[in-house]
């Protein structure tokens, strides 16, 4: 057996959580449905309570648009100028999903989160949004992680080829730790995982990762106490 690689392991005692893109707009019968982002919910909100229970930050990254298209990807320019209803602003479709949240009634500050500022919804908790597929891109979110001096994160959320893949090898270039919640992530397959773990990532199951960030936060109480 391998024994675990010491550059790469989770340090979970330093970790937060990043969710990709999981708004209501993406959820099954939404207008921009992504198929498994809906099934991948509970797995998520397991996640949520587990890093709020234990004080670790967590950070949901969420899409906006405006219906003119503006600073969109091009991919996406022709569909919302043809009036396609995807993420807008002000829209209920662009909140992040319930599950994810510390509660229903949170109010989205669209115009603060697309100047680039950070919107706090709770003691370690955040809303950022990206422009485009990358978490990191024209984001705060290397100064806030850097800030809390995390070293380790777990990523989970919407559509693996996409934001999930992009915002895992930018984390990477970082030379932050990675963990890959691979049952939270909707649209992933054995091969990418497989590839994943072929640039360092670890790759792990909600429960996995929950179980993990219980008993390090028990071994600290423990050497405190």
């Amino acid at each position: 057996m391998t024994p675990p690689d010491p550059f790469t392991i989770p340090e979970y005692d330093r970790a937060a959580l990043i969710t990709i893109d999981v708004q209501n707009d993406t959820l099954d019968n939404g207008t921009f449905e992504v198929p498994g982002t809906s099934t991948i919910l509970p797995q998520i909100h397991q996640l949520c309570r587990t890093f709020r229970a234990v004080g670790r930050p967590i950070v949901h990254v969420i899409r906006i648009y405006m219906p003119d298209a503006r600073d969109a990807d091009r991919c996406r320019r022709r569909s919302l100028l043809a009036g396609r209803r995807i993420l807008l602003k002000g829209s209920p479709g662009r909140r992040p999903a319930d599950e994810l949240l510390p509660a229903k009634d949170i109010r989205i500050d669209d115009d603060l989160l697309m100047s680039g500022s950070i919107q706090p919804i709770g003691p370690a908790e955040a809303l950022i949004f990206k422009p485009r597929w990358g978490a990191f891109y024209r984001t705060p979110l290397e100064a806030l992680l850097k800030e809390k001096a995390v070293s380790t994160l777990v990523f989970c959320g919407c559509n693996y080829p996409n934001c999930p893949r992009t915002s895992i090898f930018q984390a990477s270039e970082r030379d932050f730790r990675v963990t890959a919640a691979v049952d939270a992530i909707s649209g992933m397959a054995q091969s990418d995982i497989e590839g994943l773990e072929r640039i360092g990532v670890n790759c792990a199951r909600s429960e996995t990762i929950c179980r993990q960030l219980n008993n390090e936060r028990a071994d600290s109480m423990a050497e405190r106490g």
